[in-house]
């Protein structure tokens, strides 16, 4: 069957499953177990309309067994509403009937099937192994890794009915949070947000020595408020702003470089920060704003440290401000209804309204302010639209979060979790900077196979506790061990989280997955390889800032504390990328390089120099050192042709 034939049946499907969530999470209505299976059965039927089994497959075919696997990947969540009371006997036992054993089996399948056509074989194979570790692998194994095993009987009762499979907590932030916020930014994308973002950034940022590079930062900053994902952000973004940069001066490769960079942002940048940030607070049990909150000084050092690139690779070749004028109160007067909505949505979340409940009245803010300009106003049938792209956006997000939670669940079943973090505190030897490189290297190899998501989560899972252990005084670990918890414990938890989060979006941009890179070269017409290492010599924000949240009070601090350590961040990421080009007015000769990199490390660095007391109670006299020796040199470098 061909799909244009389907088209519109597809249409009005994907848009009733968003009204679906929609109603449920302002009105509640089923239990989360229900809601959850509702929430995988319908992506996944969506999914095997619209993704073919095999890549070379005619995309507009929908070939008969993707159409029964369609209905099939429904019949879970309407048996679990049917037999859900039916397992449990008047003994209070758990009796799995042969049904009960075949459906919650095929499920299992079915999510194998779906997460494979949507991001690849790796998240099936790692699944399967999964599996089969708590089945039986586990029993061949010595040392600590060795694992009684259990009943298949008793495995597919717990990942089907239970919160620790398929339908557990990761699956409800699916279904509530990311679900809501993907059909947030699908409402604002379809009312035009991303041409007054991009026409934004030109005005404000053409008057800047290599402006259009400064519009990509500034376009993919903005965005990432509303898209959070780095290939979204780059397609939407990229399109206007590559071909922008070329036109400027820049090279094809370094502008699909720093577009990729700059989109990578995309997922630290508040207030929505990608799935990541609604399983992080989850997790974490830390509030939703506390988050989001505490990264946006991190969000602007990052973006910072790319426009820092883009502004000495100006001015080393020679590239010029785009002299593109304008003024930027006709702009902000066309588009002034896309602040309505962040404002709401902000303005709830301060207020204490939970993120789902935000999120589903900033949608209707959207249509309602839509109306406030001509041109803009969503109709019916644009609503009818944005309803469904939300939902097919969701598809690979949310199939992938459902399917990891048997990952994670079999995780914590198993013990492994504890077991690796017992295993990076011994192999750190005690050293918070040998364990953040652990997790770095184990970022790395994860993000080679697994998307930014499941990578956090499954990282976080393993890696987490190690993290936290070692940025704890002895006295708070003594605390914790007793089960007491104070408020610095909590910013130490979050600063653990955030360390492996930051680390993990490095799967965007580092070669040889690099997905973002891919997307950025398919604009620019690059080698990709070449564009991810380019974008990864960008984008070492994304390992220099982690950095500040295991050794300063960037997170667990004061905001005193923090605007400090972000001041002097910004001066020691200018340094650092002043050393990396050898150039800041002019080449640099090798000493003033040496200094210029002493420098960036005095003004990155947290603890006193020598156990020396500082000149100033609220400064590290590394900090001091690190202004006068940037002071001077910078003085000596202009003064010296």
């Amino acid at each position: 069957m061909r799909r244009s034939s389907l088209l519109g049946v597809i249409t009005v499907y994907a848009a009733l499953i968003a009204l679906f969530h929609f109603y449920i999470n302002l009105r509640g209505g089923i239990s989360d177990l229900w809601f959850n299976a509702a929430h995988f059965s319908f992506l996944a039927s969506l999914g095997f309309l619209l993704y073919r089994a095999r890549k070379g497959s005619d995309p507009e075919i929908i070939p008969w067994y993707d159409l029964v696997l369609a209905v099939l990947a429904l019949v879970p969540f309407f048996f679990i509403m049917a037999t859900e009371e039916s397992i449990y006997t008047r003994s209070g036992s758990i009796v799995m009937h042969p049904l009960n054993l075949v459906v919650a089996g095929a499920t299992i399948l079915l999510a194998l099937e779906v997460v494979r056509r949507t991001t690849g074989w790796i998240i099936p194979i790692l699944m399967l192994l999964a599996i089969g570790y708590v089945l039986f692998l586990g029993r061949y194994m010595t040392g600590v890794f060795a694992f009684a095993g259990m009943t298949v009987e008793r495995f597919l009762y717990r990942a089907f009915y239970t919160g620790e499979g398929l339908f557990g907590f990761i699956a409800n932030i699916s279904a509530s949070y990311v679900f809501m916020f993907m059909l947030f930014a699908a409402f604002l994308m379809k009312s035009g947000a991303g041409d007054f973002i991009v026409d934004l950034s030109r005005v404000l940022t053409s008057r800047f020595r290599g402006g259009a590079g400064h519009v990509a930062v500034f376009s993919s900053a903005l965005m990432g408020t509303i898209s959070g994902s780095a290939v979204a952000n780059t397609v939407s973004t990229g399109s206007i702003t590559i071909p922008m940069m070329v036109k400027n001066g820049f090279k094809p490769i370094f502008a699909a470089a720093v577009e990729t960079a700059a989109s990578t942002g995309g997922q630290i940048m508040p207030p929505i920060m990608g799935a990541g940030v609604f399983v992080m607070a989850q997790m974490t049990q830390i509030p939703f704003t506390t988050i989001i909150l505490v990264s946006i000084l991190p969000a602007i050092l990052y973006f910072s440290s790319i426009s820092f690139y883009i502004h000495i690779h100006a001015k080393k070749h020679g590239i010029a401000a785009t002299g593109e004028g304008g003024k930027v109160w006709p702009i902000l007067r066309e588009g002034s209804h896309f602040f309505i909505p962040l404002t709401v949505l902000m303005v709830l979340l301060i207020k204490g309204f939970t993120p789902t409940y935000a999120a589903g009245f900033s949608i209707l803010a959207i249509i309602a302010a839509s109306w406030l300009t001509r041109g803009k106003r969503m109709y019916p049938r644009d609503i009818l639209d944005a309803l469904a792209m939300g939902t097919q956006n969701m598809i690979v997000t949310g199939v992938l979060l459902v399917s990891v939670g048997i990952i994670v669940g079999i995780i914590n079943i198993s013990g492994i979790g504890v077991t690796f973090s017992q295993l990076i505190m011994e192999w750190s030897g005690n050293s918070l900077m040998i364990a953040l490189i652990l997790v770095a290297i184990a970022s790395l190899f994860l993000g080679m196979g697994l998307p930014v998501t499941a990578s956090y989560i499954v990282l976080a899972v393993l890696s987490a506790p190690a993290l936290l252990g070692l940025m704890l005084s002895p006295e708070m670990a003594a605390l914790a061990a007793a089960g007491v918890t104070v408020p610095e414990m909590t910013m130490y938890l979050l600063s653990a989280h955030l360390i492996i989060f930051w680390l993990s979006q490095d799967s965007n941009l580092t070669p040889p997955v690099c997905l973002a890179a891919f997307a950025a070269a398919g604009i620019a017409g690059t080698p990709p390889m070449r564009t991810g290492l380019e974008a990864w010599k960008l984008g070492k924000g994304l390992y220099i800032i982690p950095a500040l949240f295991a050794f300063s009070p960037l997170v667990s601090g004061t905001w005193g504390e923090r605007f400090e350590v972000f001041i002097v961040a910004l001066a020691g990421i200018l340094m650092f990328t002043a050393t990396v080009e050898g150039f800041w007015d002019r080449p640099m000769r090798w000493f003033e390089r040496l200094i210029f990199g002493v420098s960036a490390l005095l003004l990155l660095a947290q603890d006193s120099l020598f156990g020396w007391e500082s000149w100033v109670d609220w400064l590290p006299n590394t900090h001091l050192l690190g202004i006068v020796s940037m002071v001077l040199a910078m003085g000596y470098h202009k003064g010296v042709k």
